[in-house]
């Protein structure tokens, strides 16, 4: 084959690698280019970094969280947040995930702490995993994702993350233990009612304030929001004695049937608001269908002698 004979290429292949070579020539120009003033006007790439998790309240419903994330751009030109991606995961399984869009500009060579809201709700991750129990401390990892656009580089993502533990909290149990009387009178009596609650959960309730209501045989007997101080350590119990003020005459039968020790039907319900290791909470409690007795073995001679000077009183 002599010189003349050379192979010929198709006229596609040939232009294709012509664009090739072409395309290939501008990003290398376009690289270079962007590297010359990257290190001419010094931009760089941002740091960010999750600096607390705080529950900003917390109840039976849901956990608000807020996610404190401080980001520090190095550029001499503010740059914008696109996106913000989250992801709230435990043992590996999803809670909640999200996207926030547009969270504004991070100033020029500057730091600035963003506030992220997330929001739990446990009848959600309840009907999705069935061994997540109400009165539990379930473990927890914040993935988050930053979008930021700095110039020259372009869109980068700065992921992060951390850890900790939320509670999914349950409403105690509670029960009318004993109704202490002090001065009898049938136009006004005042008591001391001896309420039982039930911590069902896996961590301590410090108890602040009480707010209540009493039926009893069907009577309203009444009520108060008082501050009371007690611990009622995890899966213990605690009672309450709370003062209350009513009129025996209202009760009818159901006031003689309790004197008498055959116990008498009552409902209760109300709220707690407690102190926890995660926080502050208000938990309500219900109570219906319920049945108390003056009398109980324990204080059966103080009882006995009420019960003699109040039947002496009925029969009078």
């Amino acid at each position: 084959m002599t010189t003349l004979d050379k192979p010929k290429h198709a006229e596609g292949e040939e232009n294709e690698e012509h664009k090739s070579g072409f395309l290939g020539k501008v990003k290398h120009f376009i690289h270079d280019v962007g590297e010359k003033i990257e290190e001419k006007v010094g931009f760089g790439k941002p740091t960010a970094d999750v600096k607390a998790i705080h529950i900003v309240s917390i109840d039976l419903k849901r956990a608000e969280l807020r996610v404190e994330v401080l980001i520090t751009n190095p550029n001499p030109i503010p740059i914008p947040l696109v996106d913000i991606n989250y992801l709230i995961e435990s043992d590996g399984r999803k809670l909640v995930s999200g996207l926030i869009p547009d969270k504004g500009t991070i100033h020029s060579h500057g730091s600035e702490t963003i506030q992220i809201p997330l929001t739990i709700i446990y009848d959600d991750i309840k009907s999705t995993y069935n061994d997540i129990n109400p009165g539990s401390i379930i473990p927890y990892k914040v993935r988050v994702e930053l979008l930021v656009d700095v110039p020259v580089i372009g869109i980068i993502t700065l992921p992060m993350e951390r850890t900790g533990e939320i509670p999914v909290p349950y409403k105690p149990e509670v029960e009318l233990a004993k109704i202490r009387f002090g001065k009898f009178a049938f136009d006004e009596t005042s008591a001391t009612l001896h309420i039982k609650l039930d911590n069902k959960n896996d961590f301590d309730l410090g108890l602040n304030v009480l707010e209540y209501e009493v039926w009893i045989g069907g009577t309203n007997i009444g009520g108060a929001r008082l501050s009371k101080s007690a611990k009622i350590e995890k899966k213990g119990q605690g009672i309450v004695e709370v003062p209350i003020l009513f009129r025996p005459k209202d009760f009818g039968s159901a006031m003689w049937e309790m004197i008498r020790g055959r116990g008498a039907g009552y409902s209760i319900r109300g709220n707690i608001d407690v102190d926890t290791i995660f926080g502050p909470m208000k938990l309500p409690f219900e109570k219906e269908g319920g049945r108390t007795r003056l009398r109980k073995e324990h204080d059966k001679d103080d009882d006995e002698v009420f019960v003699h000077h109040v039947s002496m009183l009925l029969h009078f």
